[in-house]
């Protein structure tokens, strides 16, 4: 048998292959023009790989069919490009601190295989829709989302400078959990000799609160002695001391 005798081998599929280059290497390019930790070359060959996979499952098996005896299913090979993709968007996931970053670069791997697929099952039109969705996405969507008002809780980082001895500290933890704070970091510096017992607290926060509100509180605590609070977006450098 010739081994150009199998159906899947014709311009069709030769066409199929090039829309899922063309369309995977639109979007790796604008990948790789905002310097992304996956480019154009990335981009380019998922999509061409999940076109050759979808393009195997359907037309490679057609030599071992025998009608009633072999059966295979062709979207098999489909579900395992979905689920084994995952390993290219894991490696561009990076968490530092408590950011996490390549999200939306893992997501659009993930789209490019859809598209490379959709080019190899026979449907050109979704895929170069798609295509086009991803470009309003990463295009379009950034200023939308800056004038989205945010509902998530704030960060504020506070400093509070207090006399040792009287549990300030203590009290003033307790006030900020009261108030729907949540302690995310803490750092203590002492200050002083040993009879001066004076501390220096660095606190970052997260709450939905107004913090501003806070500070009056842990000025009236007892042993307080200056509450100092920024925050870099929003809030504007404030300095408050305690009386």
């Amino acid at each position: 048998m010739s081994i150009f005798a199998n159906p899947g081998q014709g311009w069709l599929q030769v066409g199929e292959l090039a829309i899922a280059f063309i369309l995977s290497a639109l979007i790796g390019l604008e990948r790789e023009y905002r310097q992304k930790s996956a480019g154009l070359r990335t981009y380019t060959v998922v999509g061409v790989g999940a076109a050759l996979f979808m393009l195997v499952s359907k037309y490679g098996f057609s030599d071992v069919l025998q009608s009633g005896r072999v059966i295979l299913d062709p979207s098999r090979v489909a579900a395992q490009i979905v689920t084994g993709i995952g390993f290219i968007g894991a490696g561009v996931i990076f968490m530092r601190s408590d950011l996490v970053r390549g999200l939306t670069t893992a997501a659009i791997v993930w789209l490019t295989a859809a598209v490379g697929m959709a080019c190899g099952a026979g449907l050109p039109i979704l895929a170069v829709a798609v295509t086009g969705a991803h470009f309003v996405i990463v295009f379009a969507f950034p200023p939308l989302a800056k004038r989205v008002p945010r509902g998530g809780a704030n960060t504020a980082h506070m400093r509070l400078v207090y006399k040792g001895g009287q549990g300030t500290l203590r009290r003033s933890l307790e006030l900020c959990t009261q108030r729907g704070f949540t302690v995310s970091a803490l750092g203590v510096e002492r200050m002083g000799g040993p009879a001066d017992d004076v501390a220096n607290v660095t606190l970052t926060l997260r709450g939905r609160a107004d913090p501003a509100n806070l500070v009056d509180k842990l000025r009236q605590i007892d042993g307080s002695l200056s509450v100092h609070l920024s925050e870099t977006d929003e809030w504007t450098h404030e300095s408050q001391e305690a009386s």
